[in-house]
């Protein structure tokens, strides 16, 4: 086993390093880390804490299991659980069965569940005991899906399995995860992401953070989400341990961070404006934290954060499909507060271009555009949609941007019909699907309304069946009926009956009339977290 970590000595020199990690699969760099680090300390749950060779064994056991049971290379295995130990042992044991990972969100309503599970065509799921029972119910009308186990069921199974490697051959490019990601149109779309793509994004994050050797990387991201997957495959490049909160508290954060000891993180969405407004405490600047990586945080706010919590806060910049695209590296203090939000890492090119592709001088916006590797090999199911993201070898992220006259790239604004809350991707149409669906509703149109914490909300346009009254019972009931079947975040903020939508001549709603300028979006709507008209 490897010594013990020399204080403050940097794993990742991005001027010394090579260009592409050295590990071909995930199961190749766990079974090297199990190896080099021993029974150091990898995953530290609340209550529970597992060292790079625990993980190991246990997911070469959950892998032979897996097989066991049907599960084939190329299969998909849905994971529905929480942040829980079992969710990344999961995760692992999946992609060592050479089958791919779908991570579920464990918050999914039935129809989000549904989808994502008849999208994929599951051939078995490993869920939580708290999520089972909506996993079976919704799997007894799947045809594909045919197997529900949670990991305290397969225990006796694990216990007389064999701890050594399942020896299935899996390549580079042979699929890890379909992670479902919410697109411009229709029910979120899954990006095939190959083994490649995560020991390539991993590393890059090891290269823009500068991982220590003595890092203690935390997060408080659901595990369904990307971040938290390449939080711990970097932390197996390190063999530094990474902390797992059950779930973001913005008043619980920095005492977390205190208690756990934690040098980087990566926070995203409305969670540092959150943590922002909780009271000051005389404990504040009293961490260990070197680096808080971020993502679209406000910039007049950025200087507040460091001086408040006393790290450095650099963004990053990436997407599902392509992963990490741009980065401020960490000595970069002149971008504080200028909204930067990086250059390329090695072996990405990142343009801003105008309609015809022609890349734009310094200072005049347009599309950002990202050719490069890691890069995901499309979206399972829908060539289609592939084939808009991409024009040639380059991906089109649909969103709007400018390169400063020092090279760094700025945001400007978004292309796609999506709506992001507090961090969260909301296609307009699923939620647009699910309340068409409710049998008052004739046609329904979700857009975005800007809200100073969440930075956008949905709101609901609904036109009602002849007959209908729209009034608070129907308002009650069609969020209601939302909300049987959405995750959360996806149900609308606030919702407005209307006569009649505004249409184009191809019968398309015409969405930008919905929202007039001069109006309050709330005032005259039904408000969702008051059932009562705002």
């Amino acid at each position: 086993m490897s010594p013990s970590p020399i204080a403050g000595a940097v794993l990742f020199d991005r001027a010394r390093a090579a260009a592409q990690p050295r590990w071909n699969t995930i199961g190749e760099l766990l079974r090297d880390s199990a190896d080099r680090y021993g029974d150091w300390e990898f995953l530290r749950f609340a209550g529970k804490s597992l060292s790079f060779a625990e993980v190991e064994t246990y997911t070469a056991r959950l892998a032979r299991v897996l097989m066991a049971h049907g599960v084939r290379p190329g299969d998909r295995v849905a994971i529905m659980m929480g942040n829980v130990p079992g969710w990344p042992l999961s995760w692992l044991a999946v992609t060592r069965a050479g089958a791919i990972a779908v991570p579920v969100n464990a918050r999914c309503g039935e129809a989000d569940l549904r989808h994502v599970l008849t999208d994929s065509g599951s051939v078995l799921a490993l869920a939580s005991e708290e999520c089972a029972g909506l996993m079976r119910a919704v799997a007894a009308d799947i045809g594909t899906l045919t197997d529900v186990r949670t990991l305290g069921g397969l225990a006796a199974e694990l216990a007389g399995t064999r701890p050594d490697d399942p020896g299935v051959r899996v390549a580079p490019s042979h699929l890890a995860n379909l992670q479902y990601t919410s697109g411009t149109t229709g029910f979120p779309k899954a990006c095939m992401l190959s083994h490649d793509y995560w020991l390539r994004t991993a590393w890059l994050m090891a290269l823009a953070a500068e991982l220590h050797a003595d890092d203690v990387v935390l997060t408080a991201q659901a595990f369904s989400y990307m971040d938290p997957q390449w939080n711990a495959l970097m932390c197996l490049m390190g063999g530094v341990p990474l902390v797992v909160l059950p779930r973001f508290s913005a008043s619980g954060f920095w005492s977390a961070v205190r208690e756990h000891g934690a040098t980087l993180t990566y926070v995203l969405g409305t969670m540092p404006l959150l943590m922002s407004k909780q009271p000051r405490h005389p404990l504040d600047r009293d961490n260990s934290m070197r680096l808080v990586l971020c993502s679209g945080i406000a910039r007049e706010r950025h200087r507040d954060f460091e001086e408040r919590w006393g790290a450095p806060w650099r963004e990053v910049y990436g997407s599902t499909e392509s992963g990490l695209d741009l980065f401020v590296p960490p000595y970069a203090a002149e971008t504080v507060g200028s909204g930067a939000m990086g250059l390329p890492p090695r072996g990405k090119e990142v343009l801003v271009v105008d309609g015809a592709g022609s890349q734009l001088p310094a200072g005049e916006a347009g599309e950002i555009v990202v050719r490069g590797k890691p890069m995901m090999d499309g979206y399972w199911n829908h060539p289609e949609a592939t084939a808009r993201a991409f024009r040639g070898d380059r991906f089109h992220t649909g969103d709007l941007g400018f390169r400063d006259e020092a090279g760094y790239i700025h945001h400007a604004g978004r292309l796609k019909d999506m709506i992001r809350r507090g961090g969260e991707n909301i296609s307009s149409a699923e939620v647009e699907a699910v309340l068409e669906g409710h049998s008052a509703v004739l046609a329904a149109a979700v857009v975005a309304i800007p809200d100073p914490l969440f930075e956008e909300l949905p709101k609901a346009f609904v036109q009602l069946r002849p007959g209908r009254v729209p009034d608070a019972g129907t308002a009650t009931s069609v969020l209601d009926h939302a909300r049987r079947r959405l995750a959360r975040f996806k149900v609308p903020a606030y919702l407005e009956f209307v006569d009649a939508f505004p249409m184009t001549p191809s019968a398309r709603i015409q969405k930008r009339k919905l929202l007039e300028p001069a109006r309050d979006q709330r005032a005259g709507s039904f408000d969702a977290a008051r059932d009562a008209w705002a």
